[in-house]
């Protein structure tokens, strides 16, 4: 049995910054996963990160990006290795995730899953507020599809529930009291990839 975390990182009173805790709700309520794989809301973690790779064949996280170079809602992969291969950066306060600072203590001590991929998406909005901006909500359906086709990848099975369950995000706009099936972000998000 392959061991997988899918963890979404961010804080989701800052707009944008709370797309990956977003995401993983989403995606749990709208599939079941095969036993080994867990499906959290990490908010906003600091050096304990290492304890959730700790045992993980992979791990697939979601996390909101700054890009110079993308425009908001684009969908960007790091591996692992492009991940490492930058230093460090000064943490600018004690809510940074410091993924990096993780990654290579995970390394030193031998923790480090086999796998890892970021699925970062390129945030608009970080001011205080709990909702999406219009082009990261829009970026949910790939974000799914390049979830998927990485458990695809690793050999992890998963299958589409027939009827959604709340995903119990109690800090955005949408509103599961009206028992909906899937939200619309993630409609028609299994089509060939």
């Amino acid at each position: 049995m392959k061991k997988v975390l899918i963890g979404g990182i961010g804080n989701v009173l800052l707009g944008d910054d709370g797309v990956g805790p977003y995401v993983v709700r989403l995606l749990n309520s709208q599939y079941a996963f095969e036993s080994g794989v867990e499906v959290i809301d990490l908010g906003t973690p600091a050096l304990d990160l290492i304890d959730q790779f700790s045992g993980k064949d992979a791990v697939i996280l979601i996390d909101c990006i700054q890009s110079d170079d993308a425009d908001p809602g684009s969908v960007q992969l790091y591996r692992k290795d492009d991940l490492i291969r930058h230093r460090p950066e000064v943490r600018m306060d004690p809510h940074s995730p410091a993924l990096v600072e993780n990654l290579l203590s995970a390394d030193l001590f031998g923790l480090s899953p086999r796998e890892l991929l970021l699925v970062g998406i390129v945030g608009e909005n970080y001011a205080p507020g709990c909702s999406l901006s219009a082009s990261v909500e829009a970026a949910v359906p790939q974000i799914f599809r390049e979830i998927l086709r990485e458990l695809d990848r690793v050999g992890v099975n998963y299958e589409r529930r027939e009827k959604a369950i709340d995903p119990q995000i109690w800090w955005g706009s949408i509103d599961f009291a009206k028992k909906t099936d899937s939200h619309p972000a993630c409609e028609n998000i299994l089509p060939a990839y």
